[in-house]
């Protein structure tokens, strides 16, 4: 398999949900697909898809969600943003548009259909990859017992299973996710401290 990078220029020229659109009607908007990363990132970010602001500014989680997630993992910028370590490969890689609430629609399929296994392949030194929602959870760890919540709850269960890389599943860093916080608070208490830990010696090699 080609070397994340080669596999990489190529999804940043792909138009397949624009022209070719094979679940429901071409994306609204021009395709911007937006991922980071290299062959020898050891930290993977599984992501859902850019958002509005990702989509203007070409840069992955550069909203207040990103903010939220740079402090879950302890970085700053400039370390969440160097592709030699970390990968940041959203599910769907163009801001799949909003919906009549004006919330933002579910990731493309057609995406993760064509390109996810080929560049996860041309990732062989990922050490963690941080599952993010549910769309990216289900690709990773297969059918969610008890929704985002119950796969979230067993973390520690799925960081300690025998596969390479490691998996840990998050919420999505939304604030439409600050109910969530409010009733899970296991979740900074518990599971963010084992999370920083394992960012940074991920990270440190």
């Amino acid at each position: 398999m080609p070397p994340f990078e080669d596999t990489a220029a190529r999804l940043r020229a792909c138009r397949l949900c624009r022209d070719s659109p094979l679940y429901g009607p071409p994306l609204p908007q021009e395709p911007r697909p937006i991922i980071q990363g290299s062959t020898g990132a050891r930290l993977g970010v599984a992501s859902q898809a850019p958002g509005t602001r990702a989509h203007r500014t070409g840069m992955p989680f550069m909203d207040p969600s990103g903010v939220r997630l740079r402090s879950w993992l302890g970085l700053d910028e400039a370390q969440f943003y160097n592709p030699e370590k970390i990968a940041i490969v959203p599910m769907g890689s163009c801001f799949p548009g909003l919906d009549a609430k004006g919330g933002d629609k579910p990731p493309r399929r057609e995406c993760a259909e064509r390109w996810r296994e080929e560049l996860f392949t041309g990732l062989p030194n990922l050490d963690l990859i941080l599952v993010i929602g549910s769309y990216a959870q289900a690709w990773h760890l297969g059918k969610l017992e008890g929704g985002l919540t119950g796969t979230v709850r067993r973390w520690r269960a799925i960081l300690d299973e025998p596969r390479r890389p490691r998996v840990l599943p998050l919420p999505h860093p939304s604030w439409r996710n600050n109910g969530w916080l409010k009733r899970e608070p296991w979740f900074e208490a518990e599971l963010l401290p084992v999370l920083r830990d394992e960012v940074a010696r991920v990270l440190a090699v």
